[in-house]
């Protein structure tokens, strides 16, 4: 049983990792293109945790992956929410 869960965790972070690469390449932000690597890199620990058959996630291989994961999921969100600043013609104002 773990193994189909195991399975189904890896197949849905590919397809939200594809799901983010797609907005990506039609705008170009960097927030969707970190959060498609962080999906993808989270779908690859998966099927590589359920491909070895030992079902063991306390290995520091798998943990050192996934905190990369979240990290950049964490440097996505930071940097979109970092305050940018504005030149007096972007503004509106004259």
């Amino acid at each position: 049983m773990n193994e189909i869960l195991l399975g189904g965790i890896a197949l849905a972070s590919f397809a939200i990792g594809l799901f983010f690469l797609k907005f990506w390449l039609r705008t170009r932000d960097r927030f969707f293109l970190l959060f498609a690597l962080a999906f993808l890199l989270e779908a690859v620990d998966r099927f590589a945790l359920g491909a070895t058959g030992a079902l063991r996630e306390e290995a520091p291989a798998y943990y050192l992956v996934r905190v990369i994961a979240y990290g950049l999921i964490l440097v996505a969100i930071v940097d979109k929410n970092r305050a940018r600043p504005t030149r007096p013609d972007e503004s509106g104002r004259a």
